[in-house]
């Protein structure tokens, strides 16, 4: 039997990797880490990497697995989700990863100018119905340019043909440099060392995803600092296939 969310919770809250801060809390209580993680939890100069929506932290831990060097940090505000991970982490002792509890509307609370190199999108909500939700809007790439390094490189691994064809629409119009891009992954020829890295991180719902014929497309971009940002105006197909607990929700057949 697994453990209880209660007991969960119980154990976030004494995890020295865990950072709890809901949009609640932050209302009253300052983040003092802001622009200090590498002096205060990580006590190194490596890059830092965030995993947004890291759900249960499988990606995150195992990211910090294959490169010893660089700092991760999972993002999600679920909880009883990211126990999974940080409980691993602690377990075997790495020592480049923590998880940060919140809502990811206000990530740039928790990092300064800078502070970050890149970001990873594993899986997102692609949020069909609501383009300020996604995680490729301009709603959140504008946060992220607050924290991210200048030309910081943004990951993007995802089954839903939607959020892959929205971004990517999003790269075009605000024309940001496209560094990599593939429809089908785990069928691509002469990948790069470190993109062949990555086909060796699947998470559960990812094996399942693949197990049922769908593709994962994978592609990564930088942000630049300069530029404003735009959404762009175009209907796309909404996905045709559920994905795990997702529901289109809508009589429509495409959505901007």
């Amino acid at each position: 039997m697994s453990k209880g969310k209660l007991a969960k919770f119980a154990d976030m809250e004494r995890y020295e990797n865990v950072f709890q801060y809901p949009f609640s809390v932050m209302e009253h209580i300052p983040f003092t880490m802001q622009g200090r993680w590498h002096e205060m939890y990580f006590h190194n100069q490596n890059p830092i990497v965030l995993e947004l929506g890291c759900g249960k932290g499988e990606y995150t831990v195992e990211l910090a697995k294959l490169y010893p060097d660089i700092n991760f940090i999972g993002v999600d505000i679920k909880g009883a989700r990211m126990w999974t991970g940080a409980t691993q982490a602690l377990k075997e002792g790495l020592k480049n990863v923590a998880f940060l509890r919140t809502n990811i509307e206000i990530i740039d609370r928790f990092f300064a100018a800078d502070e970050v190199q890149e970001i990873w999108l594993t899986f997102s909500d692609p949020q069909m119905k609501n383009p300020r939700k996604r995680l490729t809007s301009t709603f959140f790439m504008e946060r992220y340019r607050r924290f991210l390094a200048d030309g910081g490189i943004i990951h993007l691994k995802t089954d839903s043909n939607f959020l892959f064809t929205y971004t990517s629409f999003m790269v075009e119009k605000n024309q940001l440099p496209l560094l990599f891009r593939t429809e089908d992954l785990y069928h691509t020829q002469g990948l790069d060392p470190d993109t062949q890295k990555i086909l060796s991180i699947q998470t559960y719902y990812e094996s399942m995803w693949i197990e049922r014929g769908l593709n994962i497309k994978y592609m990564k971009f930088a942000l630049p600092h300069k530029g404003m940002l735009e959404e762009p105006d175009v209907e796309i197909p909404l996905d045709d296939y559920r994905s795990y607990r997702r529901d289109k929700r809508s009589s429509k057949t495409t959505a901007k």
